[in-house]
């Protein structure tokens, strides 16, 4: 199968990277090269604040799915989810940029919640795209697939690890941030959860971001630090942030991005949709490998990469 590649100038770095083989130069750090129809027709829920649906980066395929915190709006007022999304899906910021957006909110404007909200966030991305993937089988639609991004965490809790390998076991692909404290990402949540994508973060110099957990339960690396993206307060609203939170989107868009691009079941080529295994298996041996510096022995050295050098 043959696509058109496209070539997005004056990108933010973390897009130049993952499109790049090796380290960025001063002719690639802001050249994205990707496939133009990457993202069509997958979901991506975001689980996080919220999302400025309004966005004018989003162009309309961002929409409000439900807000958890009781008595909360159906706004992000904090700007965290915006960010996430825009590098999921942004026509400017986003890996995948043809691919639909959801917003879960599951925290409150101060960027807290409770795990039973992020628990039952988990459980309604999960119930929204068996709900998806039953409509288009009844539409006679092609279901491509859907994504999950988590850009939070906490301490270890087996009951939100299990609610995201269980989400997993269902067909939603799920990308989670490492955790921003320097340790080992195994004692936190849901960056446990064995099933899910576990995504640390990565500098623009190629160097493991000084914040960003590491361990054997991160399973790949993404750009974190100084993400530019979409922000809140009005639609053209830019913001540029760190952590594993900006790194964990760059995998939720690249999950979108491939399975878009996978056969669908009208080609001779099709055979399945892939599985959350089998695609983070692809995620993992398509990884750009031992670029990084600053990454303890047990961890993997493996850089996100869409695959379009």
């Amino acid at each position: 199968m043959v696509y058109a590649t496209e070539l997005q100038k004056n990108a933010p770095w973390g897009l130049a990277r993952i499109s790049h083989r090796s380290r960025l130069t001063f002719g690639t750090f802001n050249k994205y090269l990707f496939n133009e129809n990457g993202g069509d027709g997958v979901t991506v829920y975001i689980i996080d604040t919220g999302v400025n649906i309004k966005h004018e980066d989003f162009g309309g395929r961002a929409v409000w799915g439900i807000t958890v915190p009781q008595g909360d709006e159906d706004i992000d007022g904090n700007g965290h989810g915006t960010h996430v999304a825009g590098t999921v899906a942004g026509k400017s910021f986003g890996v995948s940029k043809k691919s639909k957006i959801v917003a879960i909110k599951v925290l409150r404007s101060n960027g807290s919640g409770t795990m039973s909200d992020v628990i039952k966030g988990v459980e309604y991305a999960a119930q929204f795209h068996l709900e998806e993937k039953e409509k288009a089988r009844k539409d006679g639609r092609v279901f491509k697939g859907s994504g999950a991004n988590m850009s939070l965490g906490g301490g270890r809790s087996r009951t939100l690890d299990d609610a995201v390998n269980g989400a997993v076991n269902v067909g939603l692909n799920f990308a989670v941030a490492a955790g921003n404290d320097n340790r080992d990402a195994c004692d936190y949540s849901p960056a446990a959860a064995e099933n899910a994508i576990t995504v640390g973060a990565s500098t623009i110099e190629d160097e493991r971001a000084w914040f960003s957990n590491y361990g054997k339960c991160v399973d790949v690396f993404g750009p974190g630090k100084d993400i530019r993206s979409a922000w809140i307060g009005s639609p053209k609203a830019t913001n540029t942030i760190s952590g594993t939170s900006m790194a964990s989107p760059h995998v939720a868009g690249l999950i979108a991005y491939l399975l878009s691009l996978e056969p669908d079941s009208s080609s001779e080529f099709y055979s399945t949709l892939l599985t959350p295994k089998e695609l983070k298996n692809k995620i993992l041996k398509l990884a750009t490998k031992d670029k990084l510096t600053k990454i303890p022995s047990d961890t993997k050295n493996l850089l996100i990469y869409n695959n379009y050098d």
